[in-house]
C-alpha cells in the first residue's frame, strides 16, 4: 500500500494567513493481491413488506453473490420476519447449485426483527472467524426495526462492539419505509458500507459492487494521525469517517482499502502567516494498516512529511490551484451542506433548507464552464431538491437520496455510486411535440441507481452524457432540444434553449403546469369480501401503492395485524373472519385508523398475495 498527496495550492503566500485543502490518497502498490477467503453472512429481511419485487430482486442479487463465491469462502443465510431463522448454516460455497434452492425458497412473512436476525448472521459469522480471511455480515431491510431490539442508539453501538471483534456489518436499504439514519449509523460503526436500493433492480448492482471491493482487499483497519507543525492547525477533516482530536493532532480512521477503489483521507489545513520563503513542512502524516503477506496478518507503518512552498503573494497567486484536489474537497463540503439541508427540512423549516442549497449553486456557478460533468451534475442535483423543497413536497425517497449522496461521497470514491437517485422528475410539465425537425433528440435512461441523459440523433458522441434539467429527467422518454455545446473540458453536452418531450403523433400538447395528484374524495368503506375463504380471493403478485396484512395465530384465535411499515403490527385491524387463514398475506386497498388510534380498518378490495 502507498501513499500519496496533493495540496489544493502548493504555493502559499508568505506574510499572510491561509487555508489549503490537503487529498491524501492511499492505494495498492500496483501488484495484484492475493485474494482473501471470505466468511459472509447474508443475513434477508423476508417481512411482510418485502413482498413482490424487493425480495425477488434480493433473492435473485444473491444468487449471483453466491456466483461471484469460490469454494473456499464460506457463506450462511439467515432470514427474519418476527421470528429468526437460520436457512443456511456455515457452509463452504462448493455446492452452489444447492445454495441456490435454499434461496428459491425464501417467502415474505410478518414483521421485521432486524436485531434478532442481524445477531444471529453475526453468531455465525463468529463461529467460523479468521484473521486472515474477510468475515463481514450483509444485512438487508426494507423496513424499520419493530421487533427485538429497536433502539437506533443501542444497535449502533452493538455494530461498532462487533467491529472491534472483527466482524464488519454492512447494510442494504430497500426502498422508501426503511430508517436510513440507523443503517447508515450501523454501517459506520461496523466499519462497513451502506447502500441505498432505491429500485429493487439495483439490488445485482449494489451487490456487484460490494464483492468486488472484497475480492480486491489491499489492506484493513487504516489509522492515519496528521501531525501538524507549530503553525498549522487541522481546522477539518472534510470526510465522513471516525475521527479523533488528540491535542493538536488528528486521528482518523479510514477503514479498509481496495485495488478497485483507492481510500481518500481530505483535511482542510489552516497555515499562520510564514515569514521566510521557500519549502515548508506543513503536518506529518502517520498511518498503519494490517495486510497479509504470505499468509498471515502483519501490520504495515508509514510516515509522510506534507510539503509546501512559500512565497510572496503575487507570485503564490500566479500559481494555479489543483483542480482535481478542489472537486474532491468541494463535493465533500456540499455533502455537508446536504447533511444541514435535511437537519432543517426535518424542523419543518423547508424555506431554509432550500436557501442553503441554492447558496451552493450560487457558489459554484463561477466554475461550470469549465466544470467537470460530475461538477455540473451535482448543481443539477441540488436544483431539482431546492425546487422540491420549495413546492413543499420533502418526502422519506428526497431524504434518502441527500443522505445517500452524501454518505457515499463522504466515504467512498467509486464514481458508479455516486449522486445516485431517480425519483421525483417528471417530463409531464414540458411541451409535447410529435415530430424532432430540426431539433436534437436525447433520450433518459436508467443507469445503475441514475437518470442520464444521451443524445440520439446523428452526429454526436452518444457515450457523452447531457447536462440536463433533474427536474425533467424521466425514464425512457425522448427530448427535442434546440443546440447542444460542448463543456469546456471537452467531456459532455449542455443543452441550450427550449426542452421539448417528443410524444407519439396525435398527442402533441403545449406546456403545462405540473399539478399534484388529486385529492381522494369520499369516504372510505369498509372491505367486504363474496369470498368464503382466502382461497378464494382474488390474488396478486405485487403489492403496488396497497398495504400488506398478514393472519398469525394468537392462541385459538387468528389476529390480523398490518405488517407493511408505517403502522403498529401490535394494534388490532377490522378485517373479515371469513378470509382469515395462519401466514396468508393480503394486500388491501387502503388502511384506515380509528379516530381513538387504537385500531385499524380495512378499505377497499382485498387480495391475496401469490409469491
Amino acid at each position: 500500500m502507498k501513499a500519496t498527496y496533493t495540496l489544493s495550492h502548493p504555493v502559499l503566500p508568505m506574510g499572510a494567513s491561509s487555508k489549503v485543502d490537503l487529498l491524501v490518497t492511499f492505494s495498492s502498490e500496483g501488484t495484484a493481491s492475493t485474494r482473501r477467503s471470505l466468511n459472509l453472512g447474508l443475513v434477508i429481511d423476508r417481512s411482510g413488506s418485502m413482498a413482490g419485487a424487493p425480495l425477488k430482486n434480493a433473492i435473485q442479487a444473491s444468487h449471483e453473490l453466491v456466483e461471484r463465491m469460490r469454494p473456499e469462502d464460506t457463506l450462511s443465510v439467515v432470514t427474519y420476519d418476527d421470528a429468526v431463522a437460520t436457512v443456511l448454516a456455515p457452509v463452504k460455497v462448493k455446492d452452489k447449485a444447492a445454495i441456490g434452492k435454499v434461496l428459491a425458497r425464501v417467502n415474505a412473512g410478518g414483521c421485521t426483527n432486524l436485531s434478532g436476525g442481524w445477531l444471529k448472521g453475526v453468531e455465525h459469522v463468529k463461529s467460523q472467524l479468521s484473521a486472515e480471511g474477510i468475515n463481514r455480515v450483509l444485512l438487508l431491510t426494507d423496513g424499520q426495526a419493530n421487533a427485538g431490539i429497536t433502539d437506533p442508539g443501542q444497535l449502533i453501538n452493538m455494530a461498532r462492539e462487533k467491529s472491534n471483534a472483527g466482524i464488519i456489518t454492512t447494510t442494504l436499504g430497500f426502498g422508501a419505509n426503511f430508517n436510513e439514519d440507523l443503517l447508515i449509523g450501523m454501517a459506520n460503526a461496523g466499519e462497513g458500507h451502506f447502500y441505498y436500493i432505491q429500485s429493487p433492480e439495483d439490488a445485482a448492482g449494489v451487490f456487484r459492487i460490494e464483492m468486488e471491493g472484497l475480492g480486491s482487499l489491499v489492506a484493513q483497519n487504516l489509522e492515519v494521525v496528521l501531525k501538524p507543525a507549530p503553525t498549522v492547525k487541522v481546522a477539518s477533516v472534510l470526510n465522513r469517517y471516525r475521527t479523533e482530536a488528540r491535542g493538536q493532532e488528528v486521528s482518523v480512521g479510514l477503514g479498509d482499502v481496495y485495488a478497485t477503489e483507492p481510500r481518500q483521507l481530505a483535511a482542510e489545513l489552516s497555515v499562520a502567516a510564514p515569514s521566510s520563503a521557500g519549502p515548508t513542512t506543513l503536518a506529518t502524516l502517520v498511518f498503519k494498516a494490517q495486510v497479509v503477506v504470505d499468509g498471515s496478518v502483519r501490520e504495515v507503518t508509514g510516515e509522510v512529511p506534507i510539503l509546501a512552498q512559500l512565497a510572496p503573494a503575487a507570485e503564490s497567486a500566479a500559481v494555479a490551484a489543483d483542480r482535481n484536489v478542489l472537486a474532491q474537497t468541494s463535493r465533500l463540503r456540499i455533502a455537508r451542506v446536504k447533511d444541514q439541508a435535511i437537519e432543517l427540512a426535518d424542523k419543518g423549516e423547508l424555506a431554509s433548507a432550500s436557501k442553503r442549497l441554492r447558496e451552493v449553486i450560487s457558489e459554484l456557478s463561477s466554475l461550470l464552464d469549465k466544470a467537470s460533468y460530475e461538477l455540473a451534475e451535482e448543481v443539477e442535483q441540488l436544483s431539482h431538491y431546492a425546487q422540491r423543497l420549495e413546492s413543499r413536497t420533502y418526502d422519506a425517497v428526497l431524504r434518502k437520496e441527500l443522505r445517500d449522496q452524501s454518505y457515499q461521497a463522504g466515504t467512498r470514491t467509486r464514481g458508479d455510486l455516486a449522486l445516485r437517485g431517480t425519483a421525483g422528475g417528471s417530463a409531464d410539465s414540458l411541451e409535447a411535440v410529435s415530430d424532432a425537425g430540426g431539433g436534437i433528440v436525447l433520450e433518459c435512461v436508467r443507469e445503475g441507481g441514475k437518470l442520464r441523459v444521451h443524445t440520439v440523433s446523428p452526429g454526436y458522441d452518444a457515450s457523452f452524457n447531457v447536462q440536463f434539467p433533474r427536474s425533467a429527467r424521466e425514464e425512457g422518454v425522448r427530448y427535442v432540444v434546440e443546440k447542444l455545446e460542448t463543456s469546456g473540458d471537452g467531456t459532455f453536452y449542455r443543452v441550450v434553449g427550449n426542452i421539448k418531450r417528443l410524444a407519439a403523433p396525435g398527442q402533441q400538447r403545449s406546456a403545462r403546469k405540473q399539478e399534484a395528484a388529486p385529492a381522494k374524495t369520499g369516504k372510505p368503506t369498509a372491505s367486504k369480501v363474496t369470498a368464503s375463504s382466502a382461497a378464494d380471493l382474488p390474488t396478486t403478485n405485487s403489492v403496488g401503492t396497497g398495504v400488506i396484512v398478514q393472519c398469525v395465530k394468537e392462541g385459538s384465535k387468528l389476529r390480523a395485524r398490518v405488517v407493511s411499515d408505517g403502522y403498529d403490527p401490535n394494534l388490532n385491524i377490522r378485517f373479515p373472519r371469513e378470509i382469515r387463514e395462519e401466514n396468508v398475506l393480503y394486500v388491501v386497498d387502503e388502511i384506515i385508523t380509528m379516530a381513538n388510534g387504537s385500531s385499524y380498518i380495512a378499505c377497499g378490495d382485498i387480495r391475496r398475495l401469490v409469491q
